[in-house]
């Protein structure tokens, strides 16, 4: 595994702008640059880290982390439901398939927990008890896991996701019943596939996101990204029960303390300027994004020092132009 003193190295070496690639139609994410070229799409997964709807810091090889983990669970899960990736031209890069996209993010839920404003956990503390269409017992505590899965939409939105229920979206004809309920046999089927891939590494997968396309044949599709750190939660398996029951939080190995850290010291929806996240978190971060997938993967995490980040990805991406 790489060593902390490795990642402190490169604190400066972070793919925060893409600009720089020579390819047409950017359209900037929270975290990855799409690029499209007409009959398919250049995902370039860089190294911001995103939560509460904004940036928080650059965080060293986690792009590459994310585009990894994404092509190792997209081969995993193939069986279950078809996915956009073509080619993985550079660590950072996944050329994909066009899609019509979803309006719809699926978030599967096994625990009961979490930080943000639409979390399980923080709903259900301020006594929600229908969530998202699915009814949640009293005397519930946190970290708990659910009798079974629960699915929670939400709205796909740039600035803000709305959570939503399966009825209001039905209701409001953002997908037919026949498209939601393939949708959600998908997402239960993923989760239910990465639950015991993760368990077989040592870890628990707590919760995730899925995102959904139309195909040009009409398929619907996986896209974007997959059992990411970015994108779900991962609690170490061996410690949860043990913590569990003395009320401590389950050691994570993902992005949970990062969001800790900001609530801790500010107000990361409401402040127009954010503190600058310390530097031994930022390193503390990119180390568990490598552990987590080292663990996944079964391999070690490498990495190309031989040239600038920026060069490569010109370089590996030049017969897109």
């Amino acid at each position: 595994m790489i060593s902390k003193s490795t990642i402190e190295k490169n604190l400066d070496n972070c793919l925060d702008d893409t600009s720089f690639i020579g390819l047409p139609n950017r359209k900037k994410g929270k975290v990855r640059d799409t690029y499209d070229l007409g009959d398919k799409l250049v995902l370039i997964t860089t190294d911001r880290q995103s939560a509460f709807d904004r940036i928080l810091a650059n965080i060293p090889f986690k792009g590459q982390v994310l585009n990894q983990v994404s092509a190792f669970w997209f081969e995993q899960t193939r069986d279950i439901v078809p996915n956009h990736l073509i080619d993985l031209p550079d660590p950072n890069a996944t050329v994909a398939k066009k899609c019509r996209v979803l309006p719809i993010e699926f978030v599967v839920r096994g625990y009961l927990t979490g930080s943000t404003d639409t979390s399980s956990w923080m709903q259900y503390s301020k006594g929600v008890r229908n969530l998202c269409g699915n009814e949640l017992p009293e005397g519930m505590v946190k970290n708990q896991k659910f009798e079974k899965p629960i699915i929670t939409p939400t709205t796909k939105s740039d600035i803000h996701d709305e959570s939503i229920s399966p009825r209001e979206i039905l209701e409001r004809a953002i997908m037919n019943v026949s498209t939601w309920e393939k949708c959600e046999e998908i997402a239960f089927k993923l989760f239910d596939r990465g639950t015991k891939i993760a368990s077989t590494h040592g870890l628990i997968l707590v919760d995730t996101k899925y995102e959904l396309g139309i195909d040009a044949s009409g398929a619907i599709t996986l896209i974007d990204e997959i059992h990411t750190p970015d994108s779900s939660r991962y609690w170490l398996k061996d410690t949860y029960q043990n913590r569990f029951e003395k009320c401590e939080e389950p050691e994570n190995i993902d992005k949970e303390f990062l969001r800790l850290w900001f609530k801790d010291h500010c107000d990361p929806y409401k402040d127009a300027v954010l503190p600058e996240a310390p530097k031994d978190l930022v390193v503390e971060l990119s180390s568990r994004y490598i552990k987590l997938f080292e663990m996944i993967t079964g391999k070690q995490f490498l990495v190309d020092a031989s040239v600038p980040l920026e060069e490569r990805l010109i370089k590996n991406l030049k017969r897109y132009e």
